[in-house]
């Protein structure tokens, strides 16, 4: 049974959000971070200021599109001791279960990012040398598990249909 077109479309956006962002983003952490510290910190002995502030800021975004793509591809973690012990059923559902529980902790996570964003600006979280608010951040984080819940709702509707879910195949198109 074909997945639903919503779901191949996000697939697809996950894939190019991963490959676009995230490969600027470790292209800009490689680039940056050697530039910093070998030509500008021992070469020149003058680091850029607020190098620090950037590299983290970076990585929050690495990190944010990591989280939907890290679900689509199986990368994250999952323990497994008991499964074993389960009928082939019974663990079907406790799979299902799962994401299930897990789409609506996401869901509640991505709203507390928002409200947290809301109020970043409030009580002053920046970074520490360049002064850069938090709040965008924030956002971002928010929208990356809003879709990790969308991909949590495809992993569930792919249970109930056909019993098993299908990632995405890394190394091959879609």
């Amino acid at each position: 049974m074909s997945r639903p077109t919503i779901f191949l479309w996000l697939d697809r956006l996950l894939i190019w959000a991963a490959l676009l962002i995230g490969g600027m983003m470790l292209a800009f952490m490689t680039i940056f971070g050697t530039i910093n510290v070998l030509v500008m910190r021992k070469a020149l002995n003058a680091p850029i200021r607020g190098a620090e502030d950037l590299m983290i800021l970076s990585l929050v975004v690495l990190v944010a599109i990591a989280i939907p793509f890290g679900g689509r591809v199986g990368a994250h973690i999952e323990i497994e001791i008991l499964e074993a012990r389960m009928s082939a059923k019974f663990a079907q559902w406790s799979l299902f279960v799962v994401r299930l529980v897990c789409g609506a902790l996401m869901l509640l996570m991505a709203w507390e990012l928002i409200v947290a964003g809301q109020n970043a600006t409030k009580f002053g979280e920046t970074t520490q040398q360049l002064l850069i608010s938090y709040e965008p951040f924030y956002y971002l984080l928010a929208a990356c598990v809003g879709i990790y819940a969308l991909v949590c709702v495809s992993d569930t509707i792919q249970l109930a249909k056909t019993g098993k879910i299908t990632q995405i195949p890394l190394g091959e198109t879609l």
